[in-house]
């Protein structure tokens, strides 16, 4: 299980939180959020950096993605079919992100599933991320597709055991954001260091 954490915006923390060796760190550039990054410098990492966006241009992802090296493109809004089929076409990595309420709608999922290396399940609220709360992991059950997915909204230090015990092909990754922050967009180094060890020390010890 690969995990990405979400949010951070200083590098200081960054360089700190990359030493734990997660797979993906998320840099969001969407203005609204509290997590907004809005550095034009990213320090060097060894994680896979994944630049976060809402309903954002092509002109303005490929730029950020150009200027700071971005790996993957997190698209996290109500991004057309089309629109992530033109950044495909750019060579991009996608993760395409879907807000989850009660069931997830795989007719309207497959459109995306040729265009996207991973898709993301969040839980829908009236914010397009960052909501801090789960939904309902039941839900999974249904999803059908062959893309991978990353399991995120309101994942917290406690619930590793909860994770491990989901059993699902294509769970992929797990996003952890403001469950695991000192404050907004400053990552606390023991909560995520200790969240790291544990999903990984399960994995090991799993025949």
């Amino acid at each position: 299980m690969k995990i990405k954490v979400c949010g951070l915006k200083y590098p200081e923390n960054m360089l700190a939180i990359d030493e734990l060796n997660p797979d993906f760190l998320g840099l969001i550039f969407y203005e609204k959020s509290p997590r907004y990054f809005a550095d034009d410098f990213v320090p060097k990492i060894t994680a896979k950096k994944v630049g976060v966006f809402v309903n954002e241009t092509v002109e303005k992802i490929e730029g950020k993605s150009n200027e700071l090296g971005l790996d993957y493109i997190q698209l996290h809004g109500s991004e057309s079919v089309e629109f992530v089929e033109s950044l495909c076409q750019k060579g991009f990595n996608i993760i395409k992100a879907f807000s989850i309420y009660d069931r997830i709608d795989n007719e309207m999922l497959k459109q995306y599933e040729p265009l996207c290396n991973y898709v993301l399940f969040d839980t829908k609220g009236k914010n397009a991320g960052g909501n801090g709360v789960k939904f309902d992991w039941n839900i999974l059950k249904e999803y059908t597709l062959e893309t991978p997915f990353f399991l995120s909204g309101g994942i917290q230090p406690k619930d590793v055991d909860s994770i491990n015990a989901i059993q699902h092909k294509g769970l992929a990754a797990v996003d952890i954001n403001s469950g695991f922050e000192a404050a907004a967009g400053i990552k606390n180094i023991e909560l995520v260091k200790q969240f790291i060890h544990d999903i990984r020390s399960n994995e090991a010890q799993t025949p």
